[in-house]
């Protein structure tokens, strides 16, 4: 009797053969025994009043179903230079997608809708620009081109994104070493899609031509650690230039990463650096996996050229099944069909990523390239009940050690995922396809697009190039603010916690911490504490009020300084401003019920706190008194008396007893 598939065993058999180990397991050996590369291409918008090609407001944002007008574009590829189409503007054409664009007509003129050629580039965003690439020690380019790079997937309506390299090779100092830089270009945003089902997909202009800058690295980090402190040293040194964008989206990673005998693949829109560890492990992972899936198929099929499928379209009615969602194709008139991959048994139960196989690698693409909603489809290793694939296989005339998909769609789309099934499965003989994968919060990646080429870039025959001359570059580098190994340099000094370091350096706020020194007498190290925990503590319970910035604080410390009060007030009134940042200062004190006291109206309290508390008292710690008297007298030395002054005065007069 032949044994039962267990492919739950099966799953962990494979991922042993790949030799998994989680990332808190990995050491620096696991990723060198992979051949782990790592670069990034760092998005970072880029704090302007207008967009970079028009004269539209850059940085307001509509509600997706906020909107003036609707219009719906079909892309279709077109030529290269070179007489070529670009792989990613082919994959676009087969999804034949609807693309609309809603319009609020504040933030959207008729260049994002192509119907104005580019205004000349925003001169502001420009100087930026070359601000943060010489702070990156790149070379400027003494001539800006604008390009065009092709965008099939509707992101742009266009069809493509204007662009140009402002610098060239630079470098970024990391702990143990250096990352090189390839350039920084400054770029025109995307849009912002509200959603994508079927072959309808719907974004917002919104944010379509803000300005942001893309800095490239080169392969240069060999741990998913490294590429994380990288991706934290390139936000620190945009942020300290006190000129970009933050917030949700205003800063975007793709990561690259490559192992021996692989190739380049792209995770993109990596929304939080802290992501990036997770995600570059499980990449190389899953690239170690399709090597050995490779390894098996070209042993087991000797001859991969005459490797192909055979497919058959059933009835739904001859498969009765609770599986709901056939159910729900069935319901919606789909096709169903099944078919039939030859000497492939096993292969979509291999591992790939924690809780995926193979054969999420082809549901993933049927979802985007053949626009079949997940879930999508069925393979008949799952053993999943009430599906009959015994008889499936008869139908399609199986071998033993074949696997048979069943999937389900519209009928306009059976070619393309058949298509799409089979081009899959042949990229396995080859091992890992070049393509862009979209990142999940989990650390896993789903499929997106094929990997751009070449072909896709192209001049701007709309634009004009233009001069960079040396006294412009002169004049931003008036502006360069101190390199972020000098700002940690400097926190070491001023002797402020580590933990500190981050949120001090991810908001740019070393400057405001000068500033309020400056005006308040305070310590560095005080002050950047204060940010460091107390607003840092704040801002991770609740999201200020409309209003609130860093500058509040500035002109709170100067208000403590010049109304003399003493500094411990600060943490008082901060939640105060957070919630109402248009206060009056003296509103504030009032908020908090403070009234200025003395040291000697404090202390005067002090005889009758004693004598109480010998009343009360039923505790036998040493302490006790002084914890109680201090308790009493903390809300009238707040503001007035250092309360360490207060609490030696309040010993030195329990020890006199």
């Amino acid at each position: 009797m032949k044994d039962v598939f267990d492919p739950t065993e099966y799953y962990e058999q494979t991922k042993k053969l790949v030799g998994y180990v989680p990332r808190k397991e990995a050491e620096e050996k696991t990723y060198a025994e992979l051949g782990f590369k790592c670069g990034l291409e760092i998005h970072q918008q880029l704090m302007t009043a207008e967009k970079l090609f028009c004269r539209c407001p850059a940085g307001i944002y509509q509600d997706g179903d906020d909107f003036d007008a609707e219009v719906i574009r079909h892309m279709r590829p077109t030529l290269s230079e070179m007489g070529e189409y670009d792989g990613t503007a082919l994959m676009e054409r087969k999804t034949r997608k609807n693309i609309i664009y809603r319009i609020k007509n504040q933030t959207a003129c008729t260049y994002e809708i192509d119907d104005t050629p580019p205004f000349p580039i925003n001169r502001e965003a420009l100087n930026i620009a070359i601000e943060i690439a010489l702070l990156l020690k790149t070379n400027i380019v003494g001539e800006l081109h604008i390009t065009r790079k092709q965008y099939l997937d509707g992101s742009i309506p266009t069809g493509f994104q204007r662009t140009a390299i402002v610098g060239i090779e630079g470098e970024i100092p990391l702990k143990n070493k250096k990352v090189r830089i390839i350039q920084l270009s400054i770029e025109e945003d995307a849009c912002r899609e509200v959603s994508d089902v079927g072959h309808w997909r719907v974004y917002t202009t919104d944010r379509l031509g803000m300005p942001l800058i893309e800095t490239v690295t080169y392969p240069d980090m060999k741990t998913p650690n490294e590429a994380a402190e990288a991706g934290h040293y390139l936000r620190f040194l945009a942020r300290s230039s006190g000129h970009v964008r933050t917030g949700i989206g205003a800063a975007r990673e793709d990561v690259n990463v490559s192992i021996t005998g692989g190739t380049r693949v792209e995770i993109k829109g990596v929304s939080h650096i802290s992501w990036i560890p997770e995600l570059t492990h499980n990449e190389a992972f899953r690239q170690k996996a399709l090597l050995e899936i490779k390894k098996i198929l070209n042993d087991r099929i000797k001859k991969p050229p005459d490797w192909k499928i055979t497919h058959k379209e059933l009835e739904f009615d001859s498969f009765p099944t609770s599986y709901q969602p056939l159910a729900d194709a069935f319901a919606q008139n789909r096709k169903l069909v099944a078919v039939n991959l030859p000497r492939m048994a096993g292969i979509l139960s291999f591992f790939t990523q924690l809780g995926q196989t193979f054969a999420d690698e082809i549901s993933g693409r049927l979802k985007v390239i053949a626009c079949l909603d997940q879930p999508n489809m069925l393979y008949s290793e799952q053993n999943k009940p009430g599906i009959n694939f015994e008889k499936i296989k008869k139908v399609l005339k199986a071998d033993e050690d074949d696997v048979q998909i069943l999937f389900w769609g519209p009928a306009e789309d059976v070619a393309t995922a058949l298509e799409t099934i089979e081009e899959r499965c042949r990229m396995a003989f080859e091992g890992i396809p070049n393509e862009t994968r979209k990142s999940l919060p989990d650390g896993t990646t789903i499929f997106e697009r094929v990997l751009p080429g070449p072909d896709r870039m192209y001049p701007d025959t709309d634009s004009a190039p233009l001069s960079i001359g040396q006294e412009m570059i002169d004049r931003q580098r008036e502006n360069v603010p101190p390199e972020i190994f000098e700002r940690f340099e400097q926190l070491k000094n001023w002797q402020v916690p580590e933990d500190s370091y981050p949120y001090l350096l991810r908001n740019n706020l070393i400057p405001m911490i000068e500033k309020i020194v400056g005006v308040s007498g305070l310590s560095h190290k005080y002050v950047s504490t204060f940010f460091g925990h107390t607003v840092k503590n704040i801002e991770g319970k609740r999201l200020p009020a409309m209003g609130f910035t860093y500058n509040k604080l500035y002109g709170m410390f100067k208000f403590i300084k010049e109304k003399k009060l003493n500094r411990e007030i600060a943490k008082n009134m901060l939640p105060v401003i957070y919630d109402h940042p248009n206060m009056e200062f003296d509103s504030v004190l009032t908020t908090i019920d403070y009234k200025p006291h003395t040291k000697d109206e404090i202390l005067s309290y002090l005889p009758v706190l004693k004598e109480k508390f010998r009343q009360i008292n039923t505790s036998a710690h040493p302490n006790a008194a002084l914890d109680w008297i201090m308790g009493n007298l903390r809300k009238l030395a707040i503001g007035n008396l250092p309360l360490y002054e207060l609490k030696t005065l309040v010993e030195k007069e329990l020890d006199n007893d």
